[in-house]
């Protein structure tokens, strides 16, 4: 959380600094070189960070990269840095040539904002043409900097980087091509569904009618996702709302416990009693019900009994916690429900 916490203030710092910053040199001494003290590693000191590291490259003499981080005397990333404007697309050939003549398995190429790292997973001791690990401070991914942080000098371990540098690296990928189809499907796409559901003979007519059909399906499933996220959010909300609102309800001097209440109280008691200790099971009483739960936990209801008015009835939950309410005529008719009061119960 530390972490987290530090990477976001440089990340406010960024936003608040970087059109005051003109040079590569200013974006490395007021981005780079704080983003490094992050991951643990003394800047101030010559033996662990190294500025302008000479990496000789065949006949051509005293080409250096801009940093090199050594661990027990040995290279474990060299750093290129460029200015927080650049477009780091057309600046990746260099450090593959540091990095074919360096020990190093990684290399980190950034703008001070943008951040990639790229090992060696194709072929041994040649950078890979795709970073494994892409960061930007300005739009930070909690599962992003879980892997940054193995990168921290106090986690730093090459076998266990490698070991999800490959899956990072292909998932990415994975995502890349479901986002380009989903908003343009191809051919190849769209085939695979008609396939599954159309019996005739896939004709060029028919993939352009189905294109449209799965682009439109992808959509809503998407969005149908992203609503079932929402919902799921706001129902805990009001879970939450209304545990605090029952607990307050219960103080309020004006709820009267009645001697019926506790009757059908004992009576649920008993019937579940048989599978979970009734020491978990609490009641509490709210004007217009008398609420039975779990563990003293508003969202593990077991019942409600409405039992103030000239009807009564008792409302059951099913496994989405909805609300099924049913007429009985007296305190013994709750029996009849056993089955469904022990089904909510095991549910929880």
């Amino acid at each position: 959380m530390e972490f987290q916490n530090n990477l976001n203030l440089l990340a406010a710092k960024i936003v608040q600094m970087k059109d005051q910053i003109g040079t590569e040199e200013a974006t490395k001494t007021a981005f780079v070189l704080p983003f490094l003290n992050l991951l643990g590693y003394d800047v101030f000191n010559p033996m662990e960070v190294i500025p302008e590291f000479t990496s000789d490259i065949g006949l051509k003499k005293g080409e250096k990269v801009d940093y090199a981080i050594f661990q027990n005397g040995n290279p474990i990333l060299i750093i290129e840095c460029k200015h927080w404007r650049e477009n780091l697309d057309i600046h990746d050939s260099q450090l593959i040539r540091y990095f074919h003549v360096t020990k190093t398995r990684f290399a980190l190429l950034t703008n001070g904002i943008e951040y990639r790292f790229f090992t060696d997973l194709d072929s041994t001791n040649v950078m890979d043409n795709k970073p494994f690990l892409e960061i930007s401070l300005l739009n930070l991914k909690e599962h992003s900097i879980s892997e940054l942080f193995k990168f921290h000098k106090s986690n730093f371990d090459v076998d266990s980087i490698l070991n999800s540098a490959s899956s990072l690296k292909y998932t990415k990928e994975i995502r890349k091509i479901i986002s380009k189809e989903f908003q343009e499907p191809s051919a190849e796409f769209v085939r695979f569904f008609t396939s599954k559901i159309y019996q005739g003979r896939i004709t060029d007519k028919v993939l352009e009618q189905f294109t449209e059909l799965v682009h439109r399906s992808t959509v809503q499933f998407i969005n149908d996702k992203v609503n079932d996220r929402l919902t799921s959010a706001l129902s805990k909300e009001i879970e939450v709302v209304e545990e605090e609102f029952l607990i307050d309800e219960s103080k309020n001097s004006n709820i009267v416990t009645t001697d019926e209440e506790l009757e059908a109280f004992r009576i649920i008691q008993a019937i579940i009693r048989r599978n979970v200790d009734v020491s978990r099971i609490f009641y509490r009483d709210a004007q217009s019900y008398f609420s039975i739960i779990l563990d003293n936990n508003n969202r593990k209801p077991i019942c409600r009994l409405y039992l103030n008015g000239g009807k009564k009835y008792i409302g059951l939950f099913d496994d989405a916690k909805k609300e099924n309410k049913q007429l009985i005529d007296t305190l013994d008719d709750i029996f009849n429900f056993e089955n469904e009061l022990i089904q909510i119960v095991k549910s929880y």
